[in-house]
């Protein structure tokens, strides 16, 4: 071989060798484009590719911790607001209840007023039959007094309750109207007939709130 040859050959191997130890020393220092570097700076860690890291080394994530915290919070100012509705429609129910109570045991509170003035009446025409002489004509003065009493005790109910009293004698019997304690067969009817009357009926408005309780004539039978 030809001395020049072979010095080329020689530079061209520790060229070759060269190139190698370089690549090798290169690549620990190298990012490859498919994955991102972390480096040191500082004492400060940064990932590459816009990650942020914790000053401890460790990765920032997402954590659902505020979601739950803010949940929670929502939640318990849910609950207090259902609790105070609760609590309102509670006690409202509750003063409903008592008003409706009330209304209906205090209802006849004004009749009964009315009526305890007219016990005031019967207790002074008693009063006064008791201080009295028992002649004919004291006798006469009481009982006029007790009738006085009467209608006005019936005046005031019919006026202003609308309780009306009704008489039966004379009148075609009606089971809605009349109970007939008796019956007796008279040649003089054709129809029942009430013939006398033990106890008034009375109507409020215009519905039968008691039948009068009557005697009746019943037509004889052929």
């Amino acid at each position: 071989m030809h001395k020049s040859e072979k010095l080329y050959e020689t530079a061209e191997a520790a060229y070759a060798e060269n190139e190698v130890t370089d690549a090798g020393t290169n690549s620990e220092n190298v990012k490859p484009d498919d994955q991102d570097a972390v480096w040191t700076d500082g004492g400060n860690e940064a990932v590459a590719g816009g990650a942020t890291a914790t000053e401890d080394g460790a990765l920032e994530e997402d954590c659902p911790q505020k979601q739950i915290e803010e949940l929670e919070r929502k939640l318990a100012e849910v609950t207090d607001q259902y609790l105070r509705k609760a609590a309102e429609f509670e006690n409202f129910r509750k003063r409903i209840t008592k008003e409706k109570q009330d209304a209906v045991e205090f209802a006849n509170q004004s009749l009964l007023l009315e009526l305890i003035a007219t016990l005031d009446d019967f207790e002074r025409a008693i009063s006064s039959a008791g201080l009295s002489g028992k002649t004919e004509a004291d006798f006469d003065a009481f009982r006029e007094g007790i009738v006085m009493v009467e209608k006005k005790l019936s005046g005031q109910l019919e006026n202003k309750w609308g309780l009306k009293r009704f008489d039966s004698v004379g009148m075609p019997f009606d089971p809605a109207r009349h109970e007939a304690l008796l019956m007796e067969k008279s040649a003089d009817v054709s129809e029942p007939v009430v013939q006398e009357d033990f106890a008034k009926g009375y109507m409020l408005k215009d519905r039968v709130v008691r039948p009068a309780k009557v005697k009746v004539l019943m037509p004889e039978m052929e």
